[in-house]
């Protein structure tokens, strides 16, 4: 089985800035908005894994970020489940906007989710999950 991505092109982000801090810090993505270049077949099978039905969105909160390079903190949810997870992100201020990057992996296990598969070949547990969010 090949890898594919998924890319969402709408979500909400709110947060205050706080001189170099951005505190209460919430970033939603609705599952349904995640769209597979490999077509609709792989897209209902990530919805399905991914609980759709059930959890529409995909969330994460933290007490702050900071400008710069630092690791985020806070409760990621998805598929109904929430963990607390730390990953590498990049916050940069540009004019009145901040791009905010981060990529990190999870096991989708670890949030109780079943491995999507098609004609008997699942896929692995790990995923990549990559954010870029310009908030102004």
């Amino acid at each position: 089985m090949h890898d594919w991505e998924m890319t969402g092109s709408a979500s909400t982000f709110s947060g205050t800035v706080s001189g170099n801090t951005i505190t209460n810090v919430t970033f939603t993505v609705p599952v349904r908005n995640l769209k597979a270049e490999k077509g609709k077949t792989m897209e209902k099978k990530a919805y399905d894994a991914l609980k759709a039905d059930k959890a529409p969105n995909i969330s994460f909160t933290a007490t702050s970020i900071n400008l710069g390079k630092s690791n985020a903190t806070g409760k990621l949810t998805i598929a109904g489940a929430t963990k607390t997870v730390a990953f590498p992100i990049s916050v940069v201020k540009k004019g009145n906007a901040y791009i905010i990057d981060g990529s990190e992996t999870i096991k989708m296990s670890e949030f109780g989710m079943e491995r999507p598969g098609f004609m008997g070949i699942k896929t692995g547990d790990v995923v990549t999950v990559k954010v870029n969010v310009v908030a102004d």
